[in-house]
């Protein structure tokens, strides 16, 4: 996400034991960051101070609910369209067909890296660690090649920081019946201290699709949008149609907003909220079908959130509902500066069990 973690319940911790480390983070809260509607301007929120006010607040969702007979998102959206066990969402799009449609926009076997480096100084939000070391030399071998070596280790987030993609276990909706993810998986179904049992992002596969790339910031002829703005359905259908391109069934869209422009420059403000789409602008991306939705910016949606009832809500409506995917902190700049609107785009996900989302490196091949 952006970060799970900003949205985690005030005093958690997390352990991490890496012998000889012992790593202690605590987990913060929206209202531990400051938020701003533009760069500058702080955002007020409360959450319920005490444990009474925060059963009074579960006891009026969950009577809510009843009521009106559908979820604090909307209508119940499970069993998925691809079935009632299926843990890979949208990416069952990704057939032999579509791959070899999408090799057929290569025609300069120009490649774009999409991907950010990973390095101690890049934005991340506050107690989250990034330290990579090599602690020692290795030793040469015994043999008379006498070769020699080096080792790395690493602690940190490793799913969720720099270029990323969220996984379909990593955002869901509390219900009276418990927290529910894509395809009604509920947390006591899947959650272990080791790894998600269900929706890992080792179900996902490869993305071997046409990508496409909407470049907001470059029709508003501006360097970059303001923290807070909100960008409309009209702005990116706009933009579309300046571009001469449109988006097809189980494309992957990637969006500028410009915000990657601050990456390294200013982190403070890249992590202080972002320009990015809202709810509107949302629901009509996930009925063109799509993939997978990336930017530049940290989280994809506008922050602070147009509504602040109701943050991190964009999330629910791609990954929790629709398994939808998200690729967040691209770099986009050598696209939009070669006007690349349309190309094969590639990821593959590490592998890795049961973890939420997963780093990487997205290509894309002009």
């Amino acid at each position: 996400m952006h970060s799970a973690l900003r949205w985690a319940k005030p005093g958690f911790l997390l352990l991490v034991a890496l012998s000889p480390i012992l790593l202690v983070t605590r987990f913060e809260t929206p209202e531990s960051t400051s938020l701003r509607a533009a760069d500058d301007a702080p955002v007020n929120s409360k959450l319920p101070e005490n444990s009474e006010s925060l059963a009074r607040a579960d006891k009026a969702v969950s009577k809510k609910t009843e009521v009106q007979g559908e979820t604090p998102i909307g209508p119940k959206w499970w069993p998925s369209r691809w079935g009632a066990d299926d843990q890979r969402g949208a990416a069952n799009m990704m057939t032999p067909e579509r791959v070899l449609e999408a090799t057929k926009l290569i025609t300069t076997g120009k490649t774009y890296q999409l991907g950010r480096v990973y390095e101690r100084d890049m934005p991340t939000f506050p107690f989250r660690t990034f330290r990579l070391t090599i602690p020692a030399f290795r030793a040469p071998t015994k043999g008379s090649n006498q070769q020699v070596g080096r080792d790395e280790f690493f602690v940190g987030e490793i799913g969720q920081m720099g270029t990323q993609m969220d996984g379909l276990g990593h955002v869901g909706c509390r219900l009276p019946t418990g927290d529910t993810y894509y395809n009604g998986i509920t947390s006591a179904e899947m959650e272990d201290a080791y790894g998600l049992t269900k929706l890992g992002i080792e179900n996902v596969g490869v993305f071997f699709t046409r990508g496409v790339l909407i470049d907001v910031v470059g029709m508003r002829k501006v360097e970059r949008l303001p923290v807070g703005y909100e960008i409309s359905l009209d702005e990116l259908q706009s933009a579309l149609a300046a571009q001469n391109t449109e988006i097809r069934k189980g494309d992957v869209v990637l969006i500028r907003t410009g915000h990657g422009t601050l990456w390294k420059k200013d982190n403070e403000t890249f992590n202080s909220g972002e320009p990015g789409i809202g709810l509107e602008a949302a629901k009509w991306l996930i009925s063109q079908e799509i993939t997978m939705v990336g930017s530049d910016n940290w989280g994809i949606e506008v922050d602070p959130p147009p509504n602040k009832q109701r943050p991190i809500e964009v999330h629910q409506w791609f990954l929790t509902k629709n398994g939808i995917y998200f690729l967040e902190n691209l770099d986009l700049e050598q696209l939009a500066a070669d006007k690349a609107y349309e190309f094969a785009f590639i990821f593959s996900p590490l592998r890795l069990k049961g973890a939420t989302g997963s780093p990487g490196n997205p290509i894309a091949v002009k």
